[in-house]
Parts: C-alpha cells; structure tokens; sequence
C-alpha cells in the first residue's frame, strides 16, 4: 500500500484546480465586458449545427436608445438562418441590418451589413461584419462581442459590443417575442 503525504495530495489538488482554472479561461476568454466573450484563433469555435440555434427564429421586438428596435429571425434551412433588424426613434427610421448567421468549418458564423434608411450601405460593397462562435450552450450563443440568450419562452436578450469614437461599450436590447397581426 502507497501512502500519499497529505500535503502533497492538497498541494497536488490546488494544481490542478488552478490549471482547470487557467485552461477554462483560455478557452472561454472573457472579454472586458460581462455578457460577451472574445473570439481567439489559438483556440477556435466550438462545433456547432445551425439547428442548435433554432430557439433564435421568431419575430421580436424591444426598445433602446429612446427608440424601437424589431428583429425578424428566419427558421433554419440549409445550414443557415438570416434575419433583419430595424431601429427607429421619433417616428422616423434610423437605420436596418441584415444578418446572416451559417455553419462553417463545423461551427456557425454571424454577419451582418448596416443600411441606412434609403438603403445606402454603411460597409464597403463586398464588405460585412463578422462574428464566430466562442462558445453554445442550450439557450446562450457568444459569438465575439456579440450575444444572444433566450431567458425564456418569449424573451429574448441581446448583448453587443459597439465602438463610438474609439470607446467600446457592451449594450444590452431586451427583446419580447411578437406574432404577426
């Protein structure tokens, strides 16, 4: 029979716990933000099916910066879901994304384009915004700087990292499911 020091067995014990620790941060790296997480190549996304993300397919509307927000979420077909997003304030619109969301290399990728109210496109012509997944749970994706949680049947919340000026700050759109009339 071996006997193992006890302190060498806690000691051996903390290691490993401070590893777990280290690997999972590595893997799921935090961003500065609370809700959203940070892509890192040297890792990868997670494998994913569109399918696991079909709780995102419906019509949902919230408001934010004084105005009204509306997203149209498509369901899955052909390993991919689109959707479209519209602001508006003070009765006038503000502005539409257009958003795509696809399986690549055995995990999902977002894009998005913005447009401004006549439809004139913010990004260059062959130009969009891309987000890959960081990590899928049942009702969570974290894409990088971008975040989706269902936190129930008809609630949807939204967290985006958005820079103004050179400032980065994550902003939170709580969306309620709506049925078209």
């Amino acid at each position: 029979m071996v006997l193992i020091n006890p302190l060498l067995k806690r000691t051996h014990m903390i290691a490993i716990t401070l590893l777990s620790l280290l690997f999972s941060h590595i893997l799921f790296a935090e961003s500065q933000f609370p809700n959203t997480q940070t892509y890192q190549a040297s890792v990868g996304s997670p494998k994913a099916k569109i399918a696991d993300i079909s709780w995102l397919q419906g019509y949902w509307q919230g408001e934010i910066w004084g105005g009204q927000a509306e997203e149209i979420w498509s369901a899955p077909l052909a390993g991919s879901m689109m959707a479209s997003f519209k602001f508006a304030a003070n009765e006038q619109l503000k502005f539409y994304e257009f958003i795509t969301l696809f399986e690549q290399d055995d995990s999902l990728v977002l894009r998005l384009k913005h447009f401004s109210a006549d439809l004139k496109g913010w990004e260059e012509k062959d130009e969009y915004m891309e987000f890959k997944l960081v990590k899928l749970e049942k009702h969570s994706a974290y894409f990088d700087g971008y975040t989706y949680q269902l936190v129930g049947p008809d609630e949807l919340h939204v967290f985006v990292v958005i820079e103004d000026k050179g400032e980065k700050q994550e902003t939170q759109f709580i969306f309620r499911r709506k049925t078209f009339q």
